[in-house]
């Protein structure tokens, strides 16, 4: 069947990915999912040089930068095969929040800090996260912040308090979320964006925070992160001072439309998985689970809710390469909260399909379940797009923002 929006070539590239993962990781799943990250490091880098070596490294990258030069659109196909593996977008050098970092890296710092951080981070020599969530403050409200960078002389001295910054485990820098521009009119120019390497004198590590039982190690992890008179040089600074946070929305766009293919990914590999179970699974002499009307229900609206999440990010992909984010920016908050549903209820039905098997970790499912039930969470909840997305719908029938 030929993909929409994709070419011959990048058919026969998801093709050949396909096979490639099938070939390599899927057999190794069993043992990656029953030991810490960290201790999988030799194999996974193993296979990361095999990714390499077949000129996939890195797939939305420019070329001139190590990549592979895919558009948008053509990424979110890759996306989707990668995402069938929870190891997949490590593998290819296109996890978040690198990917993200790279991109900022590239387009917004000077030549000595893309060598000294951008370079490293594409090569796959080292690791970033992103800190911006606070404990103390709605992580669905962005424009709030206690974490303050002040100027003193040429550098920034960093305080604040910050979690869910995820895959700081052994990363090189953060790239971090602070107020430096208190005094502005404008909320949404207080805040900043600035580099600081991890072994920065004031950088903490506090812990990695347990997700649903699981505390995670190395690039599979969440922590808590204190800055404590964090000095780093002004020329640290990403962009210009104040555009922390359109810096932030500009990743959004292009970041949603990596996870939602994601998310596709892992939906396709669970659905197979609820299939291959409801055949095989005998419950009665020559009756099998896919006998049951509600499991056929269950794979009959799988299938179709699949198939139409695919059709929306596709469609939000290609209009970003089009239009750029700001014009589609509606279609990526629907996106946003529409596949984060659909993946939980496929999953929900995979795992209740296998009965016991499936909330074990014999299967992905159950780490899928853990690890993306924050779906719904991270980068805004979903309340929050869908009342934005309602607002914006509303306004073209005269309804404007009620008065307080």
């Amino acid at each position: 069947m030929d993909i929409l929006f994709a070419s011959p070539q990048i058919q026969q590239l998801v093709d050949d990915i396909k096979d490639f993962l099938e070939e390599q990781i899927l057999p190794l799943e069993p043992q990656l999912l029953h030991t810490p990250f960290r201790d999988n490091l030799p194999k996974l880098h193993e296979l990361r040089q095999k990714v390499k070596h077949r000129g996939w490294w890195a797939p939305p990258l420019p070329e001139n930068h190590g990549g592979m030069g895919l558009s948008l659109t053509e990424f979110a196909h890759i996306s989707e095969v990668l995402g069938t593996t929870p190891y997949g977008h490590y593998l290819f050098n296109c996890q978040a929040p690198d990917i993200g970092n790279m991109e900022l890296l590239l387009h917004y710092v000077s030549n000595n800090l893309q060598q000294q951080f951008a370079q490293p981070l594409i090569r796959g020599e080292t690791r970033s996260c992103f800190s911006m969530t606070e404990p103390e403050h709605a992580g669905s409200n962005p424009t709030v912040l206690s974490t303050t960078a002040v100027r003193e002389g040429d550098e920034y001295v960093i305080n604040g308090h910050k979690w869910f910054t995820s895959s700081a485990d052994g990363a090189s820098f953060a790239i971090v979320m602070a107020v430096t521009n208190p005094d502005e009119e404008s909320t949404y120019r207080r805040a900043s964006m600035i580099v600081v390497p991890t072994d920065t004198p004031g950088f903490r590590l506090a812990r990695n925070i347990s997700i649903m039982g699981e505390t995670g190690s190395d690039y599979a992890s969440h922590a808590e992160v204190y800055y404590e008179d964090c000095r780093v040089p002004v020329s640290h600074l990403i962009g210009q001072e104040g555009e922390g946070f359109a810096l932030a929305q500009q990743r959004l766009g292009p970041g949603r439309i990596h996870h939602c293919m994601r998310w596709i990914g892992i939906c396709e590999r669970a659905f197979d998985l609820m299939c291959r179970r409801a055949a095989e699974r005998e419950i009665s002499s020559n009756s099998y689970l896919g006998h049951q009307q509600f499991v056929q229900q269950w794979i009959a609206e799988s299938r179709a809710e699949i198939d139409a999440a695919r059709l929306m990010v596709l469609k939000t992909a290609y209009g970003i390469d089009q239009q750029g984010a700001k014009a589609v920016r509606n279609d990526i908050s629907a996106i946003k909260f529409f596949v984060a549903d659909i993946l939980q209820k496929v999953l929900d039905r995979a795992i209740q399909t296998h009965g016991a098997l499936g909330i074990t970790d014999d299967l992905p499912l159950a780490y899928w379940y853990r690890h993306e039930r924050g779906a719904r969470i991270y980068d805004g909840p979903d309340e929050v797009h869908k009342a934005s997305l309602a607002r914006q719908i509303l306004k073209k029938y005269g309804l404007t923002t009620r008065k307080s």
